[in-house]
């Protein structure tokens, strides 16, 4: 039976069958906590009268279904998410009234009650297949129709879908309430995933843009609660150079009828293009000091979805094996858009530290892929929103933008937007676009970038005379057995030398890579320089090795350059070679520090010091997983000794000091740090500049916590000070840290005994429990029991909270051979698990052999 599958064979036969024309969806949400009315008329016609089809639904109950005016029993039509349609005519109307089902999953229609004033809003997120959660649909990207939403609400909320919200009707009382009807008008022709329903009693402010195509509405939503901490005008600011550059940019006007972005709580993602409605993450409105790069993050986010209302709701994918391209594309728009039209001017420097950083990651994993990825069915979407899909798609863009020039590339663009407008495509629609701007044969291009796997190593090689002079230089390209392609590169070349203490660039070389060996003649003949960077500007995708020479003064002097993109670049280098187990931990810990001392980059110094969901801390990660164990107590006491010294000189104010505070209270330990974080935690010795506001207490008062200075009671007041949703997560999560047997078993038992906690409660629990100063005391029982639960829970949760727990509790502290032995026998003794849980395990085991194999490089140091 398929479940909820669909397969990519299963919806081109049935967008062979059916051509959909419009949908009517009613809903009420008036009928309580739990559930919802929806009554959705599809109108479609079939190629094949007399055929049989299906169209999708995940709910509660199916009342009733009607096909062309006769009435289907849903007990035999309905099973496994679909409803069957036998019998065809040419033009069909079906009619299914059904209940549906509120999550707080952040899937379908997301219900959420505001602890601090106990209103409820409501979201949807429909990506990869879940507006089935709220009407019946053929859920596939290429079976387009117009959408037209009628909702009944209680009357004091806000409504909000993909066309401009209307003027509400009374509906009397309704379950006790008072009610009204919103009627939206239709929207243009869009595919299922990028409609979307917001409703509650949110704030707003508007605004308007100019556009090519008249005047747009604009609108920033959040909660009432949380409306206070809302920097409209950033946002609105950033939203509007958006639009003015990505009209120019892609010759095109704006295609929708207003631009809302409303901030959701509880949220799986960054954001969501939903067509005119793009709804984001909580996470970016700041109601405390966040990191300079955090705020750069959210501009990016906000272009993103922008880029998106082009490319991928105006010209859609057929399917999602092109997922990659909506992706990859938004990556590279919005971080073109941020660097030229915003504040944000070096943000190729981010996109290197950070998307970079995540996809050479995620792209030496055993679940590595190309680009262009094979996807069979939902099942495999729902695992390849990865690093692969946007960060590495991305850069490859990038390298596209170099290899054909920026000109034709747009030019490009223009014309594929012209031709495809309000249509679905694939992949080679646009290549043909790029082939006749630029007049270049693309087709081997393509293939082994993007159909192939893997990551090249770009290395130098250098021959000089007696006198230093460079007799010969060549790049050498290599790559993984495994994934063997070599592909080509336009790539630059940087030419360093100390100056006065400081790293300079005197020259730099364009030069095309093609094959094993490409030779450098533009170097012989010249002085060795102190340094050669290969992929200088960081043009292409590759991982880098330097000659002798050059890794000698990187390892001494990566802090001395003058810029930050090519000392995150040779960074970057050395953390790749560190977890390939090339050079120790230890060696490489130095470097770290010394960059932490003096980088002004905001993303730089958080790729450093702080661990994210794509990425983990290079300074925390290599101190506490990639140190052999015998030498990891003096380690880390030198790490969190350098870091209270480097807060405490930190300028006043300042993002470094914020961002060296928050990195000291993550690894301080002992005595002495648990005395300076309590002192700046209750106010006797405060950070000179930095206000101790409530996003920062959290922070300090979970390092307490995971020190056992913090008890549950000093949590709870805390909480009772911030009675938010945030509040809430943060408090979670300090009480997991705690060192204690049972707080790490109120943890599990929480989220793994229980089910029903919303998704960022587990993922807050998660991270508290693998906080652990003394991993192998608080965390080896649960080696067995977290493998057991693997299966159980997998079948059981839905697909949110099963990932969250696959990965948040995966006790990666202990990482060692211990836990990859037990990883690896359930990998053994499981071959016919999902491949999407096998895959995630499967990752967990990668991470543990690449600590592993970095702690052993480190032991052989001595």
């Amino acid at each position: 039976m398929p479940g909820q599958n669909l397969t990519r064979d299963e919806a081109a036969a049935r967008a062979e069958l059916v051509s959909v024309t419009s949908y009517d969806v009613v809903l009420d949400l008036t009928t309580g906590p739990k559930t919802f009315a929806t009554t959705t008329t599809v109108r479609f016609v079939s190629t094949t009268p007399g055929a049989e089809t299906f169209v999708d639904f995940v709910g509660d109950t199916v009342a009733a279904i009607t096909l062309n005016g006769a009435d289907l029993d849903p007990a035999a039509h309905w099973a496994d998410s679909r409803i069957t349609l036998p019998g065809l005519a040419a033009d069909n109307e079906l009619v299914v009234r059904a209940t549906g089902l509120y999550t707080n999953t952040g899937e379908g229609l997301h219900r959420f009650v505001d602890p601090v004033d106990d209103e409820v809003y409501l979201y949807s997120q429909f990506e990869v297949p879940d507006s089935r959660r709220v009407y019946a649909v053929f859920e596939q990207p290429d079976l387009k129709a117009t959408f037209a939403f009628t909702v009944t609400a209680p009357a004091h909320w806000t409504l909000v879908s993909n066309s401009p919200t209307p003027e509400p009707t009374g509906a009397g009382e309704l379950h006790g309430i008072p009610a009204a009807t919103w009627a939206f008008e239709a929207t243009p022709r869009i595919s299922s995933y990028i409609t979307a329903l917001v409703a509650g009693p949110y704030d707003v402010v508007r605004d308007e843009v100019a556009s090519r195509g008249g005047t747009v509405p604009l609108a920033v939503y959040a909660r009432k609660s949380l409306m206070q901490y809302v920097d409209a005008d950033n946002i609105l600011d950033c939203t509007k150079r958006g639009f003015a550059f990505f009209e120019k940019e892609f010759d095109s006007p704006y295609p929708f009828a207003k631009y809302d972005q409303i901030f959701t709580p509880e949220y799986n993602a960054g954001a969501m293009e939903n067509a005119g409605c793009v709804t984001i993450t909580e996470v970016y409105v700041f109601r405390s000091k966040v990191p300079d790069s955090t705020a750069e993050r959210r501009a990016l986010t906000i272009l993103h979805e922008l880029a998106h209302m082009w490319f991928g709701d105006l010209v859609t994918m057929t399917w999602w094996d092109d997922l990659w391209l909506n992706e990859s594309f938004a990556e590279w728009a919005s971080t073109v858009a941020q660097a030229e039209a915003t504040e944000w001017s070096d943000a190729w420097t981010t996109f290197q530290s950070h998307e970079k950083t995540w996809a050479y990651q995620q792209d030496q994993l055993p679940s590595t892929h190309p680009v262009y990825a094979d996807i069979k069915d939902l099942d495999d979407v729902l695992i390849n929103f990865d690093g692969i899909t946007y960060a590495k798609g991305g850069s490859i863009l990038k390298q596209l933008v170099a290899h054909v020039g920026r000109e034709p590339f747009v030019e490009g663009l223009r014309s594929y937007f012209r031709k495809h407008a309000w249509g679905n495509t694939r992949f080679a629609d646009l290549l043909a676009e790029f082939e006749a701007s630029s007049g270049r044969d693309l087709s081997t291009w393509s293939e082994v970038w993007l159909k192939t796997a893997g990551v090249n190593t770009l290395t130098i090689e250098v021959e000089t005379d007696d006198a230093g002079v460079i007799t010969a230089a060549t790049i050498v390209q290599s790559a993984d057995p495994a994934y063997p392609t070599l592909r080509p590169h336009r790539v630059a070349i940087g030419r360093y030398d100390l100056v006065g203490g400081a790293l300079e660039r005197v020259g730099r070389h364009e030069v095309d890579v093609d094959g094993e060996r490409t030779e450098l003649s533009e170097l012989v003949g010249l002085a060795q320089p102190d340094l050669l960077l290969p992929n200088e500007d960081d043009l292409s995708y590759a991982k880098l090795r330097f000659d002798e020479r050059s890794h000698a003064t990187a390892l001494a002097h990566a802090a001395d350059f003058t810029e930050s993109l090519p000392r995150s670049l040779v960074l970057g280098a050395f953390w790749e070679l560190v977890r390939e187990g090339e050079l120790a931990a230890r060696d490489f810990i130095p470097v770290l520090l010394s960059a932490a001392e003096i980088e002004q980059h905001s993303t730089v110094l958080r790729t450093i010091l702080t661990t994210t969901k794509q990425i983990p801390s290079q300074l925390i990660t290599s101190a506490t997983s990639y140190t052999a164990p015998a030498h990891r107590t003096e380690t880390l006491r030198t790490v969190a000794d350098t870091l209270r010294e480097l807060a405490e000189a930190a300028p006043a104010g300042s993002d470094r000091q914020f961002q060296l505070v928050t990195a000291f209270a993550r690894v301080g330990h002992g005595d002495a740090d648990v005395a300076r974080i309590r002192a700046a935690f209750d106010g006797s010795r405060p950070y000179e500049g930095l206000a101790l506001d409530q996003d920062l207490r959290w922070a300090l008062l979970a390092s307490l916590a995971a020190a056992g200075a913090a008890d549950a009671d000093e949590i709870d007041a805390e909480l009772e000070r911030d009675n938010t949703a945030t509040g809430r997560e943060r408090a979670f999560l300090a009480r997991a840290a705690r060192p204690t047997a049972e707080a790490k078993a109120e943890a599990w038992r929480l989220a793994v005994e229980q089910d029903g906690q919303p998704n960022s409660v587990v993922e807050a629990l998660g991270a508290g429990f693998n906080r652990a100063q003394d991993p192998e005391a608080l965390l080896s029982g649960y080696v067995a029991k977290y493998h057991d639960a693997l299966l159980p829970i997998w079948e059981s949760r839905s697909a949110a909270i099963r990932e969250r727990f696959v990965t948040y509790f995966y006790p990666r502290s202990l990482a060692g051979p211990q836990l990859a032995a037990a990883t690896r026998e359930w990998m053994d003794t499981n071959p016919g698990a999902p491949a999407a849980l096998r895959r995630l395990v499967g990752e967990n085991l990668d991470t543990v052999l690449t600590a592993v194999r970095a702690q052993e490089a480190d032991a052989k140091r001595d």
